[in-house]
């Protein structure tokens, strides 16, 4: 009976171990599939437009299967990181070479004070962290069209005059090839206008007003060096203010020859057009009179070094000056402004109203001078007394070296760099972005 009892009771035990085993198993089986479906679920990724011709609509909803649910904590994490770019995508049109690389056998193309429009292109192209080659996860559309390497000459006056009918050309392809630029109207493409007067693509001032911005791009954005604080035709459309072009690599062998630090013996500089009668063939005045009159009243003075000519290393003689004149010529606007401050003279600015590149950034107000046009003849004034109070702190100021990268195109992009600044200005226009308000409607 012993026996019987204890057998009987090593079978129950044995049932119990069996029931666990099963429950155990079945709790397993079903972790493993819930786990394999919520990897499914929250790890889908659109597919690259390259590698399949799914329509637009059939992506949206893919997307839209994650992100819509996520759309807050999508739109909180954007606020958080915009100003590391940490979220920022954008697509680069892949164009036909006549619109850009053809350009490039002119080897002052990409060298030229114009020649943002390639620096930028090839700086985004080369950035793997904002770069996509999706385009339904872009925030922006990139367009690049080089207008300015084709910037020859007619009488002595740069004429742009292919520029509309290069960038219609560009438009139409993209608006007949692609579902984004139909889509938000183009509000979120990006081109590049650095020239003269920016978007109304034209050298002269009063025909540039008078032709204004081609219809097709009233709606982007648009990057152009010109730019003035009062109402103006030619920034009449969504802009970033981005300064010329001057080459990196020029800089660097510069200041490795002379350090900012170093003996600064000319006082006040200025190499470049100053014309003795100043009305040009045009029937314009040039510079406005301004470089005329820093000519006559100061050509004599000892303490400015005044020159009209070209001169192949004329950074060397930026880098031993304490002052740098920057003023207008016909645009606002001048590669000074970007030289003097990268080889640490203060720049010396004579263009009323000029909206300078990326404030934020550069605090214009504590590394230069700002000298109205009518003021100009009392310029050895202005300047003695800058010298005789706070000129240490202008140039302590002026020579952080965080203010000097802002202002020059690095390829690749190199943090707080020119085109990390326009990236960062993109950022701040993510309410042009289809995606972006898309996304935060759901």
């Amino acid at each position: 009976m012993k026996l019987l009892h204890r057998h009987a009771g090593l079978q129950q035990q044995e049932k119990k171990k069996n029931l666990c085993f099963k429950y155990y198993k079945w709790l397993l089986w079903f972790s493993l599939l819930l786990y394999f479906l919520s990897s499914c679920f929250f790890t889908h990724k659109p597919i690259p437009l390259s590698k399949t011709h799914v329509s637009e609509s059939k992506t949206v909803v893919s997307r839209a299967l994650f992100e819509s649910s996520n759309s807050t904590f999508i739109q909180q994490s954007r606020n958080i990181n915009r100003g590391l770019l940490k979220d920022l995508k954008v697509y680069i049109y892949e164009l036909p070479s006549k619109y850009n690389t053809d350009w490039l056998a002119n080897e002052r193309c990409s060298n030229h004070l114009f020649a943002s429009e390639v620096a930028i292109h090839k700086a985004l192209s080369s950035s793997l962290d904002v770069r996509t080659f999706d385009p339904y996860e872009a925030d922006f559309f990139f367009v690049p069209v080089y207008v300015s390497c084709n910037f020859s000459t007619v009488n002595g006056f740069p004429a742009i005059g292919h520029a509309r009918s290069l960038l219609s050309s560009a438009v139409q392809l993209i608006s007949s090839n692609y579902p984004f630029w139909n889509r938000s109207q183009g509000s979120d493409h990006v081109f590049v206008a650095s020239h003269d007067y920016g978007a109304c693509f034209h050298a002269m001032e009063e025909r540039a007003m008078e032709d204004g911005i081609p219809e097709f791009l009233k709606r982007s954005i648009i990057l152009q060096t010109f730019g003035v604080k009062f109402n103006h035709p030619c920034q009449d459309v969504e802009n970033v203010v981005i300064p010329p072009y001057i080459s990196p690599g020029s800089v660097r062998t510069t200041l490795e020859k002379y350090p900012l630090t170093g003996r600064r013996d000319i006082w006040a500089f200025f190499r470049g057009k100053m014309e003795v009668h100043p009305k040009n063939i045009s029937g314009r005045y040039y510079s406005k009179k301004v470089r005329t009159v820093i000519w006559r009243k100061y050509s004599g003075d000892r303490r400015f070094y005044l020159q009209r000519h070209r001169f192949a290393g004329y950074q060397s003689e930026i880098v031993r000056s304490v002052f740098c004149l920057c003023p207008l010529g016909w645009a606002p606007w001048s590669p000074r402004l970007v030289e003097s401050v990268a080889l640490g003279c203060v720049p010396v600015i004579i263009a009323d109203g000029i909206r300078l590149p990326f404030p934020t950034a550069v605090r214009w107000s504590e590394i230069s001078l700002t000298v109205a046009e009518k003021d100009v003849a009392n310029l050895g004034t202005l300047l003695d007394q800058v010298a005789a109070t706070n000129l240490s702190a202008i140039q302590k100021n002026l020579w952080d070296p965080d203010v000097r990268r802002a202002l020059l195109f690095n390829d690749p992009v190199q943090g707080g760099d020119a085109t990390w600044q326009v990236l960062y200005a993109l950022a701040q226009k993510l309410d042009r972005s289809y995606r972006t308000v898309r996304l935060s409607n759901h």
